[in-house]
């Protein structure tokens, strides 16, 4: 079991930065994907991006390639969203969550319980 707790969230303007961050705690966090979704109102929920195991390799969803960023430190057993430029159509409950094996955009096995971002324009 690995358990997942993002904080971060907030209320930004257009334009702003905010740095998502997911601490895990269970079995080993070194051993897993880590992906960010986000869940907007009335809308399915969406990846935003994955990082592998050893962080040295990521992908992203095309809407935000270029303005976030993951990262991880094993060492903390946490893992990062840097989002800048950001954009009201970035307003969503942002969610990470954890799977073994390699880096995917779906078949996640944890989920954390989410934090709300708000953009304002």
């Amino acid at each position: 079991q690995v358990q997942l707790v993002e904080s971060g969230g907030g209320l930004v303007q257009t334009g702003g930065s905010l740095r998502l961050s997911c601490a895990a705690s269970g079995r080993t966090f070194s051993a897993y994907a880590m992906g960010w979704f986000r869940q907007a109102p009335g809308k399915e929920r969406e990846f935003v991006a994955t990082i592998a195991w050893s962080g040295t390799s990521s992908y992203y969803a095309d809407s935000v390639k270029g303005r976030f960023t993951i990262s991880r430190d094993n060492a903390k057993n946490t893992v990062y969203l840097q989002m800048n430029k950001l954009k009201p159509e970035d307003t969503a409950v942002y969610y990470c969550a954890a799977r073994e094996g390699r880096m995917a955009a779906d078949e996640y096995e944890y989920w954390g319980q989410g934090t709300q971002v708000i953009v304002s324009s």
